[in-house]
């Protein structure tokens, strides 16, 4: 997780969720709990539930009878937590001093860094500031830049590069942003601006708590959010705050129907500014490609040299990808922030738009920029460069010795317990800390121990770390083959692209469980695997089965043979439909005006989380199909080309 909210018991409220919580008897307790742990282990668990959720004697007497846990560090930390606010500041730096190096220490740092910046502590904060080393929290990056400005900098420019994201706002950035609004470094647009982002990425109360540092009425705002229609009804009066109102309302109404939108701004349009018109087209413009309209296009052509959302610059892009027009798309990448141009994606796409412009040596430039990466854009750029997508040379394998430095490990030994104890979080963290700091050999043996502790997810990311000693089996593993060829043979379905999707799905996580109730290795949703159990007659089962593996990947591959049947032999629109639902990529490919690269389906796929799953799982499928056909591959030819309708797919019962 890389951003945390500013008050410290919300910091892990998304592992609260999944806790184990285990009651703890008075009695003089056995050796082992019912559920088979160890009573240290029991009161481990439990200390960590005391500490989340704010009871300082509870962890108190948990963490006393814990003096010997293997994992004193978290022990420790877990006392400290919950009275960190009134902790005396040498017991923290005593914690710090004892533990430097290791992943909760610097958890623990970023904890106490959010307490400082929010007592405007500036001396402390800015000693400490630059020793986090994750530096991946965005309301301490908001503390820096105020400590900044408390010395007397202009962090304007710093500020508007940073604040493109108000989900991770919290109270320090908003308080930065007021900062910046008292000192005059941020302008009224800077402000209105901010308001609108706010508003765009769904987060209304940040929206008002920014708008309150405008001379805006707040009675103005919360109808334009939530009752749109009752003030793009009227055209806007007085000064500019209820301009800017009436252009948040019109990208709400949008979002809604994007002609009402359009009629509402039309009437009006001679009462904006130049600016103004260019801000109403980009409201409507980003909820029109969303609904794939033909019409974004045309909208988006209105609102160049504008100040965007990072998720608008590049929906601008897409619509002129999905319209066809490389002369649009050019000039839209060229327009968008650095960070956001110096991506893979733009990077292809930059280079395909030269080559569509004739610049062949301009278009070669760019895509040697990704060829021999492993994603997607990397396999796409290496094809247009005519590289094969082929095996790679298999490193020497670790040694028993390189293997057993690995396994000595304190931290990746620290991941295993957590693990054991379910609790995957604080194991991905201790493991992924420890990623860090490992050279090309080193991340092969920790490959290869995970391999051997059966924790096959933490394998694929120690693989995915190296970048010269590559083991294909490690990163690409494929476990159950047995079960997968029962599964896949009889009924013709690609195996490589089966191993790619359970590796996006659950990377191989057994017991994997989404949020939404997804289940085991193919992350099947309970009334799927009702309908397909019944549908292919599979006798005995129930829900209980779910997890087990043959049945999971039994009915996880005869779904996934259903939806392909259903959408014409598409494995781009069967990987779409496997995450979004099947309904859905018929609609998204019914609003095509011309049949279209797979590459340009699969970017222009409006939900964000099925785009990178289907970019994922078929760059996956086809280092799949390289390992086990031995010969090289061609993404863009599992792509295909998707049509507005396929008029030989079988339209069969709607699938779950």
């Amino acid at each position: 997780m890389t951003h945390r909210s500013l008050w410290l018991a919300g910091l892990f409220s998304c592992l609260a969720a999944t806790a184990l919580v285990l009651p703890l008897s008075t009695a003089a307790a056995p050796q082992r709990t019912q559920q088979g742990m160890s009573v240290a282990d029991a009161d481990f668990v439990a200390l960590r539930e005391a500490a989340l959720r704010g009871d300082i004697a509870e962890a108190g007497r948990l963490s006393a009878r814990l003096t010997d846990y293997p994992i004193q560090s978290y022990v420790e930390y877990y006392r400290l937590y919950p009275r960190l606010a009134s902790a005396p500041e040498g017991e923290i730096r005593s914690y710090l001093s004892r533990y430097e190096g290791r992943a909760i220490t610097d958890r623990l740092r970023n904890d106490w860094l959010l307490l400082l910046g929010r007592a405007r502590d500036w001396h402390v904060f800015n000693e400490q500031y630059p020793l986090f080393a994750l530096n991946d929290d965005t309301q301490l990056k908001c503390y820096a830049l105020m400590s900044r400005k408390a010395r007397g900098e202009n962090v304007a420019a710093a500020a508007r590069e940073l604040l493109v994201q108000p989900k991770y706002y919290g109270e320090a950035c908003v308080d930065l942003i007021g900062v910046l609004a008292e000192s005059r470094q941020f302008s009224e647009s800077d402000l209105w601006h901010q308001v609108r982002l706010a508003v765009e990425y769904g987060q209304p109360a940040t929206a008002r708590r920014i708008a309150a540092y405008t001379d805006v009425n707040a009675k103005l705002l919360p109808p334009a959010i939530e009752k749109p229609a009752s003030v793009t009804s009227r055209a806007p009066s007085g000064g500019r705050a209820s301009r800017e109102v009436f252009l948040i309302a019109l990208g709400r109404m949008a979002r809604e129907d994007v002609s009402k939108a359009v009629n509402a701004l039309e009437k009006v349009r001679s009462r904006l500014s130049a600016e103004e018109q260019s801000i109403a087209w980009a409201q409507i413009a980003l909820p029109a490609s969303l609904a794939l309209s033909t019409e974004a296009v045309s909208y988006w052509r209105r609102t160049w040299d504008l100040q965007l959302s990072n998720d608008a610059y590049q929906w601008r892009a897409r619509a002129a990808l999905r319209a066809g027009d490389w002369t649009m798309l050019a000039r839209a990448i060229d327009g968008m922030p650095r960070d956001l141009r110096q991506d893979p994606t733009w990077i292809y796409w930059r280079g395909r738009a030269f080559n569509a412009q004739g610049n062949a040596e301009e278009a070669q430039r760019h895509y040697r920029q990704l060829a021999g990466q492993p994603h997607f854009y990397g396999l796409l750029a290496s094809e247009e460069l005519g590289l094969p997508i082929a095996p790679l040379p298999k490193p020497v394998p670790p040694t028993v010795a390189e293997v057993a430095e690995a396994a000595a490990n304190p931290g990746l030994r620290d991941a295993l317990k957590f693990y054991e104890l379910e609790l995957r979080f604080e194991g991905n963290r201790e493991w992924n800390w420890q990623l860090r700091k490992l050279g090309e050999r080193q991340l092969l043996a920790a490959a290869e121990f995970a391999r051997q502790s059966d924790v096959l997810d933490r394998m694929v990311a120690s693989a995915d770390r190296a970048r010269s000693e590559i083991d294909m089996s490690h990163r690409y593993p494929t476990p159950h083959d047995r079960i997968m060829q029962g599964a896949t043979q009889p009924i013709g379905l690609d195996k490589a692209w089966v191993y790619g999707l359970i590796r996006q799905e659950s990377r191989f996580i057994k017991s994997a469980r989404s949020v939404v109730g997804a289940s085991g290795l193919m992350q099947i949703m309970p009334a799927t695997a009702n309908y397909v159990a019944k549908k292919i007659g599979m006798s005995g089962f129930s829900l209980s089965r779910l997890n087990e593996i043959e049945t999971n990947i039994t009915l996880g591959t005869q779904y996934l043979n259903m939806v392909l049947a259903n959408l014409g032999g598409s494995q781009t629109l069967a990987t779409a439909a496997y995450n979004a639902g099947p309904g859905r990529p018929k609609l998204w490919r019914s609003s095509l005006q011309q049949p279209v690269e797979g590459a340009i389906f699969a970017e222009t796929i409006p939900f964000s989380e099925t785009r990178g799953y289907v970019k994922h799982v078929l760059a996956n499928a086809t280092w799949y199909a390289v390992m086990f056909e031995n010969r090289p591959q061609s993404l863009k030819a599992r792509l295909g080309t998707i049509a507005p309708r396929d008029s030989a797919a079988t339209e069969s019962e709607d699938l779950p």
